[in-house]
């Protein structure tokens, strides 16, 4: 049956809501299928605003590998703001499509990326105005089957009442997988309804259903167990591994937005994984291992991507590309390329230990020379020794000395407050190393417009990391040393006003805290400030520290858990953690030995990135069944020496 496009109902009420072109569609590279040519379509949803969801890297690539597909519909949504939504609560109009402006609860799959778990109350605000039940229980087989993916998805236990089900991991072949089963499903006749097809996705092992597995207790608030109530639902649910990124040249058509976004750039992603072992990032922890694109690929997705855009910037993705073994020849083929257009490149945050001045200055030849972003983390050695980021002192001054003899002025360094064994010295360190680099730009450019700029972000523990264990620093205790470091800065007189300082407030890093590494119970707290009007939380105009912590205090009343045991709370070696039945590779007890190597301080035992020494067992390639993939070692490194220390 056909679905009418509600654009007609909606365009009267563009006008009275802020930047409307965000709902209006039709961007370059968007597509719209006939309704009635399809059997499998899919709601792709990034729970923020367009502005920060339509660049997203995820969405684009598996809303171009669905529509690949004959006979497969998809199409993007985005969180509305309050403004829209009480037009649309006004006018009965539902949540709503951005491409053929049809309303989400027609749609077979509600596929959600969570980049973030501050977009959870984002989420209960798309049920709503969808008219899909809040509650994965109550859900008949008339309403799509919400499906998480992304980083946040690694634990979906504090949004699992609200989910039918998560995919952990790389999208495009799962996704593909999936579709087949629910085309099937369809060409079959249903057959057990809205429970036969969730079956179905949980026993491939690699799609968790969250209502197939009942949790237990124990009286001090603590897990006791998970365990499948279901014939044929696997104990553990593995994460996806994409091999060979080079067949998947996503995406190929980029999306153009029509109203202004938070990165104005094609972004082709260089290589995919981490393993430099930086005990506090999720995002290398749960990518490994690491596989690169090679260097022709890049080449023609980023022709092919140019050309079909018009994006007047290149953006060369990954957690460290930099790290990326052809990446001189890459930065240096596409500056070739692109010379004496308008087109420039960029790199995300460098490390310092991988800084080079060739390689930047290949990235700037079409551009202006703007800031260089470093991002050391840790304020002092000892604290870098324990976030296992082997940055010196010596290697920051050595590497912003080069650039600023090359002609960079701007430096910008990023930072994180609250982290394990931090003390005041070790945020107060912080200041003695933006003004070491100040003057150090004076002395090799005599000029006196050198800057830096300072980021500080406050630490969250994530799971499937070393630190999943440790307590999150009080709020309070954050503050107190971002306010110690700032007074600092503002009382150095002969650099301190060269030096810039952005930080965040402790508060919101709790209440991502209890999203991140919480269980179930947090379902509550997230529907009682929603309930409340919590609405993009990631924002700080509109984030509530106090809508949060009194939804926790009415949520868990009367239960043995609370927000501080939620976050301030270290955890034991033996406790269940909320996302143990949930595989991303890792070996539990090789993470914990790394949490117990982090605690000495100066002392604190370095992991080396296994691409060019032994291997550490951290236990992904061969539970996961996949390897490193490098195209050309680095000259005098050896290749994948696959000797477990």
């Amino acid at each position: 049956m056909s679905v009418e496009s509600l654009f007609p109902r909606l365009e009267p009420l563009l006008s009275r809501v802020s930047k409307p072109i965000q709902y209006v569609g039709g961007e370059l590279n968007s597509v719209v299928k006939d309704w009635d040519e399809t059997q499998v379509r899919w709601a792709l949803m990034y729970p923020d605003a367009y502005e920060v969801g339509v660049p997203n890297q995820g969405v684009q690539i598996l809303y171009e590998v669905l529509n690949e597909q004959e006979g497969v519909l998809a199409e993007r949504t985005y969180a509305v703001w309050s403004d829209m939504e009480e037009l649309m609560r006004e006018h009965g109009i539902p949540h709503f499509t951005v491409d053929g402006h049809r309303p989400v609860g027609a749609f077979d799959i509600l596929g959600v990326s969570f980049a973030s778990e501050m977009g959870y109350t984002n989420l209960l605000t798309a049920l709503d105005l969808a008219g899909i039940p809040r509650y994965a229980e109550g859900r008949t087989d008339e309403h799509p089957v919400v499906l998480a993916g992304g980083h946040s998805a690694f634990n979906p236990e504090p949004i699992a009442p609200f989910l039918d089900a998560a995919v952990l991991g790389d999208g495009e072949e799962i996704s593909l997988a999936i579709n087949e089963i629910v085309r099937e499903f369809k060409e079959e006749g249903e057959p057990g309804g809205r429970d036969g097809l969730l079956l179905r996705l949980a026993e491939t092992g690699g799609v968790y259903v969250p209502r197939f597995y009942d949790v237990e207790y124990h009286e001090d608030g603590r897990i006791a167990a998970y365990t499948p109530n279901r014939p044929g639902v696997p104990p553990v649910v593995q994460k996806h591994t994409v091999m060979d990124l080079d067949k998947w040249p996503y995406p190929k058509k980029p999306i153009v937005p029509t109203a202004e976004s938070v990165h104005e750039r094609y972004s082709v992603e260089i290589f995919r994984g981490c393993t430099r072992g930086c005990r506090f990032c999720q995002a290398g922890m749960i990518t490994r291992p690491v596989r690169e694109r090679n260097k022709e690929t890049v080449t023609e997705m980023v022709q092919e991507g140019v050309k079909n855009s018009g994006f007047q910037e290149v953006g060369l993705l990954s957690l460290s590309s930099a790290d990326h073994s052809e990446i001189g020849g890459i930065a240096k083929g596409l500056a070739d390329r692109y010379e004496g257009t308008n087109t420039g490149l960029s790199l995300p945050s460098t490390r310092v230990d991988a800084f080079n001045i060739d390689l930047a200055n290949e990235l700037t030849r079409n551009g202006r020379r703007s800031g260089l972003t470093f991002a050391p983390e840790g304020g002092s050695e000892r604290m870098r020794r324990v976030i296992n980021k082997m940055v010196t002192e010596a290697d920051l001054i050595r590497t912003v000395t080069a650039a600023f003899e090359a002609g960079w002025r701007q430096v910008k360094l990023y930072f994180m407050c609250g982290l394990p064994t931090e003390e005041d010295e070790d945020v107060l360190a912080i200041a003695g190393l933006a003004t070491e680099v100040i003057r150090t730009g004076r002395e090799v450019t005599g000029r006196k417009d050198i800057r830096c700029t300072v980021s500080i972000g406050g630490f969250v523990p994530k799971p499937q990391t070393p630190f999943q264990w440790a307590g999150q620093t009080p709020y309070q205790d954050v503050d107190s040393r971002l306010r110690k470091l700032r007074d600092a800065l503002r009382g150095d007189r002969k650099y301190g006003k060269s030096v810039g300082l952005r930080y965040h407030e402790g508060r919101p890093s709790i209440i991502e805290g209890l999203l991140s590494r919480g269980d179930r119970r947090v379902a509550a707290v997230i529907e009682e400030v929603w309930n409340a009007g919590g609405r993009f939380d990631g924002w700080s105009e509109h984030f509530s520290y106090e809508r949060w912590e009194k939804a926790a205090e009415a949520a868990l009343a009367g239960q043995a858990v609370d927000l501080d045991w939620f976050t301030t709370r270290e955890r034991d070696e033996d406790e269940v953690l909320p996302w143990d039945h949930l595989d991303a590779g890792l070996d539990r007890d090789w993470l914990w030995q790394d949490w117990q190597d982090s605690l000495h301080g100066e002392e604190s035992l370095e992991v080396d990135d296994c691409r060019w020494n032994p291997c550490y067992d951290c236990g992904v390639c061969p539970s996961m069944g996949t390897e490193i993939q490098i195209n050309t070692p680095a000259e005098g490194r050896p290749m994948l020496p696959l000797t477990v220390v």
